[in-house]
């Protein structure tokens, strides 16, 4: 669980921006960096939550600080709600672990009247492999 909103406020447990291979070459537009929240490497946060107040800072720039009473107010709220789901929480099977590249074929809708399907290669689905 990455992150949790209940109401106007959005709490990250777990901080992550960039998915490339080579984070040095990566940098932040000018202005958009935020520490601990614009990060390279997932950064666990779930000890004290990063927490914003999305209606009133929608694009997430302005970290409220956990020694603020409005921090423990919203966290008095989110922390309950998030140990119940936790709890009462089933694992599943994940459904997007899984790689095929038969469904990455090409055939839009009308190609047969062009007669310019690609047909895919047979459906062999496995594990994905994630580099990060």
């Amino acid at each position: 669980m990455m992150a949790v909103r209940v109401g106007a406020y959005k709490a990250h447990y777990w901080m992550w921006t960039e998915f490339g291979n080579n984070p040095v070459s990566f940098t932040f537009c000018q202005g958009q960096y935020i520490k601990n929240v614009t990060v390279h490497d997932q950064v666990n946060h779930t000890v004290s939550p990063i927490l914003f107040n999305v209606n009133r800072d929608p694009g997430e720039k302005y970290v409220i600080s956990p020694k603020t009473q409005e921090y423990k107010t919203a966290m008095s709220i989110i922390s309950p709600i998030v140990m119940k789901h936790k709890a009462t929480l089933e694992p599943g099977v994940p459904s997007l672990n899984y790689c095929d590249a038969a469904v990455q074929n090409w055939a839009p809708p009308g190609c047969e009247e062009l007669n310019y399907c690609l047909s895919g290669p047979p459906s062999q689905p496995k594990l994905c492999v994630w580099d990060h």
